[in-house]
């Protein structure tokens, strides 16, 4: 089989969010507000952006803790010789002495939800709000503040460290930042993993078909842009060869890693009326019974919640991050069976950057539907291939911002050590008791029930730290994104 040209690869994907030259693009709403409307809280005068870029941090978001995968990597990757610009180490993290800005969305969380809900537009809206953020100089010193009395700088280029952000809301924020002549370019992760992915066909074996999964949110799978994607990318480069593209939406799995408590109640041990995770039905996104062995859900912990009557299971919810992972998996693996197609799976894309704090989980919970056997037959084992990779987005993120920010001249090339500035997003301070839950959130029927257009201020950007996020959660970035971690609370956070 004719072999791909990845050296084709990175422009293309680095232009796919540009409109035609000379194509007129209609404004929307926020993206006027932000550009010409003086009176409007999200007015960004853009003329006083700094025009000497180098100095400034990257600016990450993501909708919540899942886009500190992203950092991780870009805070360690070592692929690319820092002299010559040539890939291959030389011993010295590709992005030393670079300073970052990270933003997580989580008040707004969980984003696969918007498009469930019918509200692209206001989706849209919201992830023009977190460029906004990273590209302005202000952010809220605390949840209670009337006023942004925090100074930051603003970011040199955005990495959206998000699938779901990416697939509806790149092409907004390159809208925004063509108009605003600043120089700030935006890359998103979607089209870093489809660079992975051939990346990973053309070192692997020649084939004439393949299957690959997408594990991804609701959002991102209902935006079908890593479908598109792929195939934008295959006719580009000539790929020859059958892509087979299973996608499964992970309905939960993303919030359930952030401990949303509507997915993932650590307190809870027994079933709750809040939960809003995957129940027992009938779909291929529900709970089957039949498929209890399958799934080699774990029970310590409370992490499967289980209500009985007259001895028989009525109801079953997932508690637990890996018990979404196996899940998932399995519903993935079944789509395929079910399909009818004989191609083995070579790849799995790890469409959330959420999802790769559980891969492990993902390898062991694989390996035993590899070995899982009915009526002596391993039912799997012929659709999986012996080599699948799991693919990770979150290298190539790095490596197309390492690259954009070189051929700009906009690498800061410092000797000292960089820093990280950390932001989450919080509810608005004064907002009604009934726009909020139990727990003091952003209540279902109010996040989802909000339009585009507006200026009310319903969320707002604090540091991250201890004081916003649980104990548990804080403990599991600290064991899982270490660097991170480290260089967040060594800022005072």
């Amino acid at each position: 089989m004719k072999r791909i040209l990845l050296a084709t690869l990175i422009p293309f994907l680095a232009a796919c969010g540009s409109g035609k030259k000379g194509e007129t693009v209609r404004l929307s709403p926020i993206i006027e507000k932000a550009l010409n409307d003086e009176s409007s809280r999200f007015y960004a005068d853009f003329s006083k952006f700094p025009a000497e870029k180098r100095n400034l941090p990257i600016g990450v978001f993501d909708s919540g803790t899942g886009g500190l995968t992203v950092l991780e990597v870009m805070l360690t990757i070592d692929q690319i010789d820092n002299i010559t610009g040539k890939p291959g180490s030389d011993g010295i993290p590709d992005f030393a002495g670079e300073n970052f800005t990270f933003m997580g969305d989580m008040a707004n969380m969980p984003y696969g939800n918007y498009a469930a809900e019918n509200k692209n537009e206001f989706f849209k809206e919201l992830v023009v709000k977190d460029a906004l953020f990273l590209l302005g100089n202000k952010y809220w010193l605390s949840a209670i503040d009337k006023e942004a009395g925090g100074v930051k700088e603003p970011s040199k280029i955005i990495v959206i460290a998000c699938n779901t952000a990416t697939a509806w809301g790149l092409k907004s924020i390159d809208t925004l930042l063509a108009k605003s002549n600043t120089g700030v370019k935006v890359i998103g992760v979607i089209n870093a993993g489809v660079n992975a992915l051939f990346r990973a066909l053309e070192n692997g074996p020649a084939e004439d078909s393949v299957a690959v999964g997408v594990l991804a949110t609701v959002g991102t799978i209902a935006s079908d842009a890593y479908s598109r994607t792929i195939k934008e990318v295959k006719a580009k480069l000539g790929y020859p060869g059958e892509i087979r593209v299973v996608n499964h939406a992970c309905a939960g799995f993303a919030e359930s890693v952030d401990m949303e408590k509507d997915f993932n109640d650590p307190s809870a041990t027994a079933p709750r009326e809040s939960y809003r995770g995957p129940e027992i039905g009938k779909t291929e996104n529900d709970i089957n019974l039949e498929l209890l062995r399958l799934y080699n859900f774990c029970f310590e912990n409370n992490a499967l919640l289980v209500g009985t009557k007259d001895g028989k299971i009525t109801e079953m919810q997932l508690n637990s991050a890996a018990n979404y992972a196996r899940f998932h998996l399995v519903n993935l693996l079944e789509k395929h069976r079910k399909s009818g197609s004989t191609v083995p799976l070579q790849h799995i894309i790890l469409g959330c950057t959420h999802y790769p704090f559980l891969l492990d989980t993902l390898k062991t919970a694989l390996q035993e539907l590899r070995d899982y056997k009915v009526n002596g037959q391993a039912i799997y084992r012929e659709l999986v291939s012996d080599s699948l990779t799991f693919i990770d987005p979150a290298v190539f993120t790095a490596i197309e911002c390492y690259n954009t920010l070189r051929a700009d001249n906009n690498l800061a090339l410092r000797t000292e050590d960089g820093k990280v500035d950390a932001y989450i997003s919080v509810p608005a301070y004064g907002l009604d008791a009934d726009k909020l839950d139990g727990n003091g959130n952003l209540s279902y029927a109010y996040k989802y029930g909000r339009g585009a257009g507006t200026e009310e201020l319903s969320t707002l950007f604090v540091p991250l730290s201890g004081r916003y996020i649980t104990k548990e959660n804080m403990e599991r970035l600290q064991a899982l994104v270490p660097n991170s971690y480290r260089k967040i609370t060594e800022n005072g956070n």
